[in-house]
């Protein structure tokens, strides 16, 4: 947990890009499984530990601190895991620091009660930056400047694979994501995706760089203001993808339904307004908050 708490202290003030990809990459490299893991689904925001909710760390401070004080606090400092782990009155105890997988599996097995109590003892044997990441990591968006997309390409250059082959083994696995690190570091071979609804890298736009081109070469298309989205349908399983790899299948579900035979579809999906016509952009953003307009999807 010490370890990861560093590196997210150390990402907050890496502006550069490639920066926080040598921080990350150098973390994964030097971590232990599954500590690794579970610091790559925290980076990607793909952590779920939902015993712990900012109300009861709220509770746990003002239990421990001065509601006034804490209020104006906050009202300075402007984040909520940076106040609290500022103000958290450390207890010295004989207990180490938990590891990040401690942390993880020891409050999947709890009740929130248990878990809430269980915190607050992570909270006093932590330093500083520890109880400022076990929060962040509590209640979700870690904001250290790094996008799911920059640490796959740091997953990538710490293993020396390219990232569209992470890409494509991201979304069958579920963290600590064991079988990737295995397939990087050579001790297992790459997981056969086959039978799995799995997200494939896009074959996106590039600017050509020839001034004067043959139209006998190339093929056009219109371009349909929609999102370009992949629909993958294997074994009897549907998964819908965004352009960025995110499933959005739950924001479409009429989409996965229609899609009845196996195979994998890229195109662009649209709003069809009352005459059939594609309706403004925005409807389709209103429709990725909530379901309730009908689609069409035009086949690439």
């Amino acid at each position: 947990m010490q370890d990861f708490a560093n590196l997210l202290d150390r990402l907050v003030y890496t502006p550069q890009r490639n920066g926080k990809i040598r921080l990350i990459a150098d973390y994964l490299r030097s971590a232990d499984d599954p500590d690794r893991g579970y610091a790559l689904a925290a980076l990607c925001s793909a952590m779920k530990l939902p015993n712990v909710s900012y109300s009861a760390i709220r509770d746990m401070i003002h239990e421990r601190t001065d509601e006034v004080l804490f209020r104006m606090s906050y009202d300075y400092v402007g984040d909520f895991a940076e106040t609290t782990s500022l103000l958290w009155p450390a207890q010295p105890r004989n207990s180490p620091p938990p590891p990040l997988t401690e942390v993880v599996d020891t409050l999947a097995a709890m009740t929130r009660a248990e878990a809430a109590q269980q915190v607050a003892i992570w909270l006093d044997v932590l330093d500083v930056n520890g109880r400022y990441a076990l929060i962040k990591l509590l209640t979700g968006g870690l904001r250290v400047g790094v996008s799911a997309r920059l640490a796959k390409v740091a997953f990538a250059q710490a293993f020396d694979v390219t990232p569209e082959e992470v890409e494509e083994i991201w979304h069958a696995m579920e963290p600590p994501y064991t079988p990737l690190f295995d397939w990087a570091t050579g001790k297992a071979e790459r997981p056969n995706l086959d039978a799995l609804p799995v997200f494939r890298p896009f074959m996106l736009a590039n600017p050509l760089e020839e001034k004067e081109i043959d139209f006998a070469d190339y093929v056009a298309e219109w371009k349909w203001d929609g999102i370009r989205v992949q629909v993958v349908r294997v074994g009897g399983e549907t998964r819908l993808f965004s352009r960025t790899g995110d499933d959005i299948g739950g924001s479409f579900p009429d989409i996965l339904a229609a899609f009845e035979k196996d195979g994998i579809v890229d195109g662009e999906l649209l709003v069809r307004d009352k005459e059939g016509g594609p309706a403004p952009f925005n409807h389709l953003q209103q429709r990725l908050m909530q379901v309730g307009a009908a689609l069409i999807l035009t086949l690439a």
